[in-house]
């Protein structure tokens, strides 16, 4: 029996941060009980992010996500640093280790800010109680405001229970999107999906989008058929009844609109996303100021994956095309991949992103928070596809 695998951008991130030698890979290895990360007695040890699938009680799939020191010195040591800053961003959760005599904590604080900035939730774990059997608690609790904090030792595993518990519901105060297709379907709905088999589609195998739509349709006892865009009329023809509702991938929506029964509704698998990994009225107003552009705009695409180009690349091909067909060859198109985003925004006049199936819902949500921060309106594929070919009102997106 083959056990399924939750995709890693479907899971709970849980990052432990810290002072270099303050036990932070100690800590993974004790709540993974294996040996993931390199420990030592030496302060910089761990020198590259690290991340652990594993299964947590009260949360479920998730992932832990280790760290370099976040004081961590010289040219290497501030290239670590960019390293963890990044990490940061993506997690759901943070764990602040601290160990030892507590001076200001002010890159503590620092830290603690960033995540309240990002609106990400902070437990902090005092280690290595084994060592002085916690007679430095109350000094780092005084300096962090009175804050708690989990006493553990990722040596002997003290403390181990009572931090999986707080982990827990840390997790269950989380606002997040469980139910991909929304308010869109219920039991019974016959739903069609249209699914292009192209040079982009990988061979013997569904894109992450198309599976999980289709996991979460079947879920809700819908009824799902499959069909090309090639196969589309022949499918509609032997249905009885129109479907309910058709997804389709974003780059065919104008084929798939024009041959969409009038009863049935049409979205897309990244229009789904919109919502799912990211902010969808948000997405609508930026879909908005997408129509507005002047010709010489600076517009910045942005993908969640790293893939090598292909011929007629939705990021890299379809979209530059269908902005340059609408404002111009002067309009200045930048393209960025995976965890690659600029850190200052304000020289842009828009940001198109992709559906995000392989970020966390939290990494895209800093990525908006940092673009409303700059003032510059966000939208993703599928609806920035609807608006400029002009179906964008015949377009559902799920509450």
């Amino acid at each position: 029996m083959v056990k399924e695998e939750v995709a890693r951008a479907n899971r709970f991130h849980i990052g432990l941060f810290g002072r270099r030698n303050s036990g932070k890979s100690s800590l993974l290895n004790m709540l993974t009980a294996q040996q993931v990360s390199v420990v030592s007695h030496f302060p910089g040890t761990t020198t590259d992010v690290v991340m652990k699938n594993l299964e947590l009680p009260g949360i479920g799939a998730s992932v832990l996500v280790d760290t370099a020191g976040y004081d961590d010195e010289g040219d290497l040591g501030a290239l670590r640093v960019k390293q963890t800053v990044a990490a940061a961003r993506r997690v759901d959760l943070a764990l602040i280790v601290v160990a030892g005599p507590s001076d200001e904590a002010v890159m503590e604080k620092e830290w603690a800010e960033r995540f309240a900035e990002d609106e990400i939730p902070v437990l902090y774990i005092y280690n290595k109680v084994d060592e002085d059997g916690g007679q430095y608690m109350e000094s780092w609790r005084t300096v962090l405001g009175g804050a708690v904090l989990f006493p553990v030792s990722a040596y002997t595993g003290e403390g181990r229970e009572a931090l999986l518990t707080g982990m827990a519901a840390a997790y269950g105060q989380v606002d997040d999107v469980e139910d991909l297709t929304g308010n869109l379907v219920g039991a019974g709905d016959v739903v069609l999906l249209v699914m292009p088999q192209d040079i982009q589609a990988p061979k013997g195998r569904l894109i992450t989008p198309q599976v999980q739509t289709l996991r979460n349709l079947l879920d809700k006892r819908c009824t799902v058929l499959c069909c090309t865009v090639d196969d589309l009329p022949h499918t509609l023809s032997v249905l009885s009844l129109p479907p309910s509702l058709i997804i389709t991938d974003s780059q065919v929506f104008p084929k798939v609109e024009a041959m969409c029964p009038q009863q049935s509704r049409l979205t897309s698998f990244s229009v789904l996303f919109a919502r799912y990994k990211g902010d969808a009225k948000l997405f609508l107003s930026g879909a908005e100021a997408l129509l507005s552009l002047h010709s010489d705009a600076r517009v910045l695409i942005a993908e969640a994956c790293t893939h090598v180009p292909q011929h007629e690349d939705i990021g890299r091909v379809k979209l530059p095309r269908l902005l340059t067909r609408r404002f111009g060859s002067s309009l200045h198109v930048d393209i960025v991949s995976g965890n690659d985003f600029p850190e200052d925004l304000s020289s842009y006049d828009l940001v198109i992103h992709c559906g995000a199936c392989m970020f966390t819902r939290r990494h895209v949500l800093n990525r908006l928070r940092r673009a409303r921060a700059c003032g510059v309106p966000v939208t993703n594929y599928g609806i920035a596809i609807a608006a400029l070919t002009g179906i964008l009102d015949k377009v559902v997106v799920p509450d």
